[in-house]
């Protein structure tokens, strides 16, 4: 098969003729139809994922079919259509018997602890347990979509951000979990503030249900200057209104709940002290290697009561909420979707991930040719 392989961290990236994979007797081999291009394929890139053995094929956002079984599976036989997490848990250890397999003890993550799915076929491991049926009418690309950033974004602010109706939302960061969660909150009845540096991607977040929208480069992102610096300025130097200055603002003093989508310390610091009395913090973007242990006001969290909450995917058991919220129109993961690329043109797409070139969810189309989609961007 061809799949997109690296064999050094931050080195070459291109597309190689590997063998097929078969599956283990507790996995499964899927034919991927589509997988998303996400930030933590970069980050696993440039070797901040301890998991990671070279050489590597990254991808953990997909959706496929099913072509071989192993001999212990049950639930599942080629030809079904299927989606996953990104986190797959054993099913034997305590976090998967509380039904938390998303902090599973011994989890197969595809694309880090296992090769993933920038490639033709992919292999995975403990089916039964983590394989996610798709709904007849779901195109391979919704699914796909779903991915890490849709179905964390869901579960963080449902499940453990306990978002009501009503409640102020700040999400800092409108890439792909960031839109996620922007649209997630709209649908849930909240009134949502998206905060980023570009217009193309407020501007999208307000199509998919953002209340307010607040440039961080037009006013600044911190509420006080950094320690040694100064604060940021417009165009005439007066001081700039800052970013959460203009979210306190907005929901009369401060959300209930806030979202680090990206996952910067300026964000995270950001997201926190946009925080009203009692208000909940999420940290879902990823914070590595040198960014690991941001600056965290930790006077103003005991003062005012503050909560910290992090979220790592959801288990294959909350799929049905969600497919639900789909099928009614309630949230459409589709419209995320940006540009579609083949496999020949990710290698390049991975590389500059950081750059934040593209708005919306970059999806790999691994069986199909350069000119079927080159050029398609939504």
């Amino acid at each position: 098969m061809r799949a997109v392989m690296y064999s050094a961290f931050g080195g070459r990236i291109e597309v190689q003729t590997v063998p097929d994979p078969a599956p283990s007797p507790s996995g499964v081999v899927v034919m991927v139809e589509a997988t998303g291009l996400c930030r933590s394929d970069w980050h696993g890139w440039m070797g901040h994922d301890p998991d990671i053995r070279l050489p590597h094929i990254p991808g953990h956002e997909l959706a496929g079919t099913v072509v071989a079984c192993g001999a212990a599976v049950r639930n599942w036989k080629p030809g079904d259509k299927v989606t996953l997490p990104f986190v797959c848990g054993c099913g034997y250890c305590p976090q998967c018997a509380r039904g938390h397999q998303q902090i599973c003890d011994d989890q197969f993550q595809p694309g880090f602890t296992g090769w993933g799915s920038f490639a033709e076929y992919t292999a995975i491991e403990y089916a039964d347990n983590n394989l996610v049926r798709l709904p007849e009418t779901m195109p391979f690309t919704t699914a796909a979509a779903l991915g890490c950033r849709f179905v964390t974004a869901f579960r963080a602010l449902i499940d453990r951000g306990r978002l009501r109706s009503g409640e102020w939302v700040a999400v800092f960061g409108c890439g792909g979990v960031g839109l996620s969660a922007v649209m997630i909150a709209a649908a849930a009845g909240a009134r949502v503030i998206a905060v980023d540096v570009k217009e193309e991607s407020l501007s999208w977040a307000r199509r998919i249900g953002a209340t307010e929208t607040v440039n961080a480069v037009t006013v600044g992102l911190t509420d006080s200057a950094p320690q040694g610096g100064t604060a940021d300025t417009t165009d005439d130097g007066t001081p700039a209104a800052g970013a959460v200055e203009a979210v306190q603002e907005l929901s009369g003093g401060g959300v209930h709940l806030s979202v680090d989508a990206l996952g910067r310390p300026d964000t995270c610091l950001g997201s926190v002290q946009s925080l009203r009395k009692q208000g909940r913090h999420l940290q879902v973007g990823l914070l590595l290697a040198d960014e690991s242990r941001p600056p965290i006001p930790m006077d103003r969290v005991v003062a005012w009561e503050l909560e910290l909450l992090g979220c790592h995917g959801m288990q294959a058991h909350r799929y049905p909420e969600l497919f639900s919220l789909i099928e009614t129109g309630a949230v459409d993961p589709g419209q995320l979707l940006g540009r579609s690329i083949t496999l020949d043109e990710a290698p390049a797409a991975l590389a500059g991930m950081d750059s934040f070139e593209y708005d919306g969810i970059t999806m790999i189309l691994p069986h199909e040719e350069v000119e079927q989609v080159g050029g398609r961007h939504g």
